[in-house]
């Protein structure tokens, strides 16, 4: 066994199914070890791709997700979506090949410092020498899966994984690790004071609650207390948003009328709600907050934090779970009422075939359990606050990175992760360009995704921004010709064009049945946005 080998026997014991990468020269003796060992390695379009594609698949399994990279331009190209783990809090071992020992630090083609690269992005870099690689993975796997969680990175000389193992000890499974710190029966009560004293109390659903293994106990919780609750782009469907007590994704598209609702109230209970997604003071005003959740929340000195309940989030709300529930002033058609106007402010009246109307078509025919990955841009806002989740873990975009790209490779790794399932990939025509590479990919890997591009010819939020700012629109066009139809297929998937809602049903539910992917362009006009995304 060398220590390649070992490391394949490590991350299966791991639950580690899949790697996503980029071979090159020095990364082909962990590739071949993948195959001799049984995990498959997802071949790439871009390493950006790759390390997108890992931090899906840590999201959708709960155990690290794995992405590989050469020296050099591999590893910087790798470390976008690594970075995407990094705030999103997601488990993932990166692994970047390199020089044989003698040649690091020397100045030779394509080296640099993965250290210095990877240290402020990752949990931990770590380096593989010749007597410890069971020891390094042992320690990336329980850094990786303990709270909270994140990348881990691994930096793999090409000496060292031909070398033969010294130590072929391969642990147990490493288990998902809470927060060890367990928050105390007086802030317990005083929590449970201040709702009880609160006459409109709202609950706000964060990220951090995205890794609850029970998380049937965030809507046992705001039923125990009849809580209007809300939810953050990464929190959509840990309770399903069609639940009455339900009033939609905060800080999106109509946010003005989201902040407006919620400042009506006279506490905010922040439930795992991770300030990385956006902070407490945009949207909170002058309520109260009472934070529950993993870590304390990081604030400006303008928002009142009435308590802090610190530690393990399961525990915490099944402590809380036995204390009195208490009633408030809210009525249930308050919430209905606001969540009909919301919707309907979501989709203004237009002309043309909108992105609202396209977005719709794609929930209607997608079924209930669904998956839907989509990108970074003015669509981002459109669909998390339109789009209606029913369950944990599925919808996926970046929201603490925001980095356009993750997308494609996302809905490649969610249907890798979830092959029972259907699963949509929406993305705006700018993220179709920046990854299109991995249409190949799921073509090859013989993955069903209806790939559904909202073709606009803008990177739109730029767009609007510029327009707000009284800037030119320069730089921010992405297709200047007119064009009536698309090719017929982009690398032997096929290409379908579409113009209204109609096609558009009709493409998606053939896409669904098929055997690969489908791209589906919508030619869609965005004129709404100004008036949804930016209100």
């Amino acid at each position: 066994m060398n220590n390649s080998d070992l490391i394949v026997k490590i991350l299966k014991q791991a639950g580690v199914t899949h790697g996503f990468g980029i071979p090159s020269g020095n990364v082909l003796p962990l590739v071949e070890a993948m195959r001799l060992g049984g995990m498959e390695f997802v071949l790439t379009a871009h390493e950006g791709s790759a390390s997108f594609a890992a931090d899906v698949m840590g999201r959708m399994t709960g155990r690290p997700g794995f992405c590989i990279a050469t020296l050099g331009p591999g590893a910087t190209n790798l470390s976008t979506g690594v970075g995407s783990a990094f705030l999103d809090r997601t488990p993932m071992i990166a692994i970047t090949c390199n020089l044989n020992t003698p040649q690091l630090g020397r100045r030779i083609q394509m080296w640099i410092d993965h250290h210095a690269l990877f240290r402020p992005i990752t949990k931990a870099t770590l380096a593989a020498s010749h007597d410890n690689v069971a020891e390094v993975m042992a320690q990336a796997l329980e850094i990786a899966l303990s709270e909270p969680m994140g990348p881990v990175h691994v930096d793999l000389p090409e000496d060292v994984s031909l070398a033969a193992a010294k130590d072929t000890t391969v642990p147990g499974m490493v288990e998902m690790k809470p927060v060890s710190a367990r928050a105390s029966e007086d802030v317990l009560e005083t929590a449970s004071a201040l709702i009880a004293k609160a006459q409109h109390p709202v609950a706000i659903l964060g990220s951090s609650a995205m890794r609850m293994t029970d998380p049937s106990l965030l809507k046992a919780f705001v039923e125990h207390h009849g809580l209007p609750f809300g939810a953050s782009t990464m929190a959509k469907g840990m309770i399903d948003e069609d639940h009455p007590l339900s009033f939609g994704c905060i800080e999106r598209a109509c946010r003005q009328m989201q902040r407006k609702l919620i400042q009506s109230a006279d506490l905010v209970i922040g439930l795992g709600f991770d300030t990385i997604e956006v902070e407490y003071e945009a949207w909170v005003g002058s309520v109260p907050v009472l934070s529950i959740d993993i870590e304390d929340p990081d604030v400006a000195t303008s928002v009142t934090v009435a308590a802090t309940v610190t530690g393990d989030l399961t525990d915490s709300l099944t402590r809380l779970l036995k204390m009195p529930a208490h009633n408030n002033a809210w009525r249930k058609a308050d919430i209905a009422d606001h969540r009909k106007a919301f919707n309907i402010a979501l989709r203004p009246p237009v002309a043309k075939f909108s992105p609202h109307e396209a977005i719709d078509v794609v929930r209607a025919v997608l079924p209930s359990n669904g998956i839907i990955t989509y990108d970074v841009g003015a669509h981002t806002h459109q669909i998390a606050s339109q789009w209606v989740a029913h369950s944990p873990r599925t919808c996926h975009v970046t929201n603490g990175w925001s980095s356009m790209g993750i997308g494609l490779p996302g809905a490649i790794a969610a249907k890798i992760a979830r092959p029972d399932l259907p699963v949509v990939c929406v993305i705006g025509d700018g993220c179709f360009q920046m990854t299109v590479g991995e249409v190949a990919t799921a073509r090859r890997q013989g993955l069903c995704i209806p790939i559904v591009v909202l073709d606009d010819r803008w990177l739109s939020l730029i767009q609007i921004k510029q327009e707000k700012r009284q800037y030119a629109q320069y730089g921010s066009q992405v297709e200047m010709a007119t064009y009536e139809q698309p090719p017929a297929h982009y690398f032997g998937v096929p290409a379908i064009g579409v113009r209204d809602a109609a096609a558009l049903k009709a493409a998606v539910a053939k896409a669904l049945k098929s055997e690969g992917p489908t791209v589906i362009e919508a030619v869609v006009d965005a004129g709404h946005y100004m008036d949804t995304v930016f209100d």
